[in-house]
């Protein structure tokens, strides 16, 4: 019989190959005409699966392409695209390469016309990677906004509520620019809701967050900006686009049913008990620690052996300077539950295959990791005020790595529970 570790790599594995973008994209422009283009026909691609997008829309369309650019993060991008531009920039903050790197597509779709064609392959990560500051903003301003939105605890889309009235391209900007150009966008989204004006902040859709949303925001987390981002946020996004169309070709709907058809193919019950998970990782590993004690007692809720199932996005809120991710911190908070249950895992980890600013894709504990954690003197509650999951986990043996993995649909957490 295989140990539940070994279950867990083949879930982990065979998910991911699932909700890899290549067919999706595929399907998505074989329901276009984009073999026999009227005028010219320019692909953007940005975001952390920028690469994989762009390279499945050149093996399908291939020189009906005019010209191409891909805006990925570092270390995404796997070799030269024909006739594809590859830039890489600096994620979760935007860095100077996010704003040439911007400016290039800006260049690129400047001065087309009502027959020419803009396919727009967006996933998640897009916010930090594609930007230009609005206005009379610098790098600098945008840099300091989202730092301390990503240290306060906001959820994803208040921060890119925020983001978006400040850059020139989020929140249906870039579309105003490609006007009268037509645009179709393919987007994988890792936003809860599938929400499409918070994918990527939604460059290509209109913004249904409001300056007043931004006000209650700053408001709420007591956040404090420069006159001139204050200035700048009381200047309203578009609520109109008329030349995009957009289609969403995976989600974390679809990531939590891949994971439970695996799930069940091992012999394991799934159950997908949320898709929408978004409070604070500690919470969520001690809520999901908290159904292994359960399972362990007896009082279990479906027939054993089982997978319990989540998918979403949690926030950290930064009190530390260590080193570590969201799924980092839900593996660790969920130690202490699991502690000398040894028909229990859990893993969380991200469908990107990186958390946080790490090379690890996220965390796998068991029953024995506790003690393992005592035996190298880590205490979990330090680790974690001091945000160094990283660390800790490192130690024990207990990081899952995948390296990039071309897809983002968010984030995936499963109890294995075999008794």
């Amino acid at each position: 019989m295989s140990t539940l570790q070994q279950d867990a790599n083949t879930i982990i594995q065979h998910t991911l190959q699932q909700v890899l973008p290549d067919t999706a994209v595929i399907r998505a422009l074989s329901e276009q005409n984009f073999k026999n283009p009227k005028g010219k026909q320019i692909v953007i691609s940005i975001g952390k699966a920028a690469w994989t997008m762009a390279k499945a829309a050149s093996d399908y369309i291939g020189c009906a392409i005019t010209a191409g650019v891909v805006l990925t993060k570092y270390e995404h991008s796997q070799g030269d695209i024909p006739n594809f531009t590859i830039l890489e920039a600096g994620h979760p903050v935007a860095d100077e390469n996010s704003i040439l790197g911007t400016q290039k597509i800006l260049d690129m779709v400047t001065n087309l016309c009502a027959e020419d064609t803009i396919i727009f392959l967006v996933s998640g990560g897009g916010s930090a990677l594609f930007e230009k500051p609005a206005g009379n903003l610098s790098l600098q301003d945008i840099q300091e906004v989202t730092k301390q939105l990503l240290s306060c605890g906001a959820e994803i889309t208040e921060i890119n509520a925020v983001r978006k009235h400040l850059s020139a391209v989020k929140g249906g900007r870039f579309a105003k620019l490609c006007e009268p150009a037509q645009i179709f966008t393919i987007a994988l989204s890792d936003i809860l809701g599938d929400h499409l004006d918070a994918i990527a902040s939604g460059p290509a859709y209109p913004d249904h967050s409001t300056c007043a949303d931004v006000a209650k925001i700053i408001q709420k987390y007591h956040l404090s900006f420069s006159d001139a981002v204050l200035q700048q946020l009381q200047i309203e996004t578009p609520k109109e686009i008329t030349n995009c169309q957009t289609v969403i070709t995976g989600s974390v709907t679809q990531l939590c049913q891949f994971a439970a058809k695996e799930a069940q193919q091992l012999g394991y019950t799934p159950l997908i008990l949320s898709t929408m998970l978004d409070c604070e990782a500690k919470e969520a590993g001690r809520f999901l620690g908290s159904i292994a004690k359960t399972f362990a007692k007896g009082d279990g809720f479906c027939k054993t052996p089982c997978a319990i199932i989540c998918g979403g996005e949690t926030v950290v809120n930064l009190t530390g300077k260590g080193k570590g991710g969201r799924n980092q911190e839900i593996a660790l908070s969920a130690t202490p539950y699991l502690d000398g249950i040894k028909q229990a895992l859990l893993v969380a980890i991200g469908s990107d295959g990186t958390d946080g600013p790490t090379d690890a894709a996220g965390g796998m504990v068991d029953g024995n990791t506790m003690q393992k954690l005592r035996n190298a003197n880590i205490s979990v509650d330090e680790t974690l005020a001091n945000n160094d999951a990283y660390t800790a986990l490192k130690q024990v043996d207990s990081l899952i790595y995948t390296g990039a993995t071309g897809t983002n649909v968010n984030d995936l957490y499963f109890l294995l529970f075999r008794p």
